[in-house]
């Protein structure tokens, strides 16, 4: 197939939804999409990646992280790029559009421009990032990490449920861990870092937009709590004299519901496992452990929600007689998109006849990792019923379509920012 021409004879939204489609064949599951870090499967999407973008009209590689890479040059080789960028690993039992639309997306601008044989002054750099999700060795952001020059080398000795290292697994999957290193890139080297994401929620759809303009990626942090009381005869302990750990982790797990319900801002909170023992109908819980995933658009709205929650807790388990210890097992700090990144999405998505709606994303991205080098623009698209990380997440063509449309605009009206030099 010669250059471009997977998207000449169709809407954008049509082309980018069959390479979805087609992509979302590769898993490890026949019936489930799932696509896991250093798999066969997610060498074999690499495989089909590299070679749409060389269709594209790029230069396209495998970095050692395993994320895919490509790059079309601008009028001048050499320049400093627009990094275009999303994952295209999954979680279990996927949905379709998680990442790869990002992805996909990108490379059909791509070739829209390789097409028409349009460079622009800059470069375009499209990465396909190898671990984003974090399933395979439970930390996030690897591949993006990798790239940013943040990646930690001790996560190469963390071993997977089947007990087979981090390092092991990129020798199998035919890359050097001792290279990592090399992945990173130099701030000098990036104009800015955009990523298309669907939206994962359902914003956009109850205010019947097609897409969105991204303010923050929120902060998280997570927390373990344990709450121990005194097991015990269901029918002998009378309940005043009950020290029930169960019922003590209820009314935590209420408190927070409530406190974050009464936030007029994007405070979430979500307590979304939880360990009861002894575990027997015919006996009063004595220990039951529990997490906290706290998220807010900024930082210290976060820290603050954070202490409040922890100080409600500590009441209750002081009323209740029930021993607590409470660790943070994870904090990641907000990502706020660059003004005038947001701005020209803004732009664009009114220049396509579109309606502009700020909003934050709750959910992690690849720009958490890469703000560190580049200043982070993120553009959202309407997912239906805001379902994500399921099968029955779905993107429709004329949101996908529109996108497209957006992001192409942006890129070819792109304005790198005037202070780079002065930049972090």
């Amino acid at each position: 197939m010669g250059a471009g021409t997977a998207f000449q004879h169709a809407s954008l939204g049509e082309a980018i939804a069959r390479r979805v489609h087609q992509l979302a064949t590769i898993s490890e599951e026949g019936d489930k999409l799932t696509r896991i870090y250093l798999t066969k499967e997610l060498r074999a999407a690499s495989d089909v990646l590299l070679g749409w973008m060389r269709e594209a009209g790029m230069n396209a590689h495998l970095d050692p992280i395993g994320n895919v890479c490509g790059r079309y040059e601008g009028e001048q080789p050499g320049a400093p790029c627009l990094m275009l960028g999303s994952h295209y690993d999954t979680v279990r039992d996927a949905g379709k559009w998680d990442g790869p639309l990002g992805v996909i997306t990108a490379i059909a601008c791509v070739a829209e421009l390789n097409r028409r044989g349009k460079r622009l002054q800059f470069a375009i750099e499209v990465v396909a990032f190898a671990d984003e999700e974090g399933v395979r060795f439970a930390s996030t952001l690897l591949g993006s990490r990798a790239l940013a020059g943040t990646f930690d080398e001790s996560v190469l000795g963390t071993r997977d449920r089947d007990g087979v290292s981090m390092r092991d697994a990129l020798v199998t999957f035919g890359l050097d861990p001792d290279r990592i290193g090399t992945a990173a890139r130099l701030r000098q080297e990036l104009l800015a870092y955009l990523e298309l994401h669907i939206e994962q929620g359902p914003v956009l759809e109850n205010r019947n937009l097609p897409v969105g303009v991204v303010t923050a990626i929120a902060g998280a942090t997570r927390l373990a709590a344990r709450l121990t009381g005194m097991a015990g005869h269901a029918g002998t302990v009378p309940m005043a004299l009950r020290r029930d750990a169960l019922t003590g982790a209820a009314e935590c797990i209420g408190a927070i519901e409530q406190f974050c319900r009464a936030d007029e801002s994007s405070l979430v909170g979500t307590v979304g496992d939880i360990q009861a023992r002894p575990g027997a109908t015919n006996v009063i819980p004595g220990e039951v452990s529990f997490t906290i995933d706290i998220r807010a658009p900024t930082d210290m709205h976060r820290k603050c929600a954070v202490a409040d929650v922890v100080r409600q807790i500590e009441a209750i388990a002081r009323r209740r007689h029930l021993a607590l210890q409470l660790d943070v097992t994870h904090e990641n700090r907000t990502a706020p998109c660059a003004p005038w990144l947001t701005d020209q999405i803004a732009q664009a998505i009114a220049a396509e006849g579109f309606p502009v709606f700020e909003l934050p994303s709750g959910a992690g991205h690849d720009g958490m990792a890469m703000i560190d080098i580049a200043d982070v623009g993120m553009i959202f698209v309407r997912c239906r019923g805001g379902i994500s990380h399921h099968p029955d997440e779905h993107v429709e063509l004329a949101d996908a379509d529109a996108g497209a449309r957006v992001l192409l605009r942006v890129i070819e009206n792109f304005r790198p920012r005037e202070d780079r030099a002065g930049a972090r």
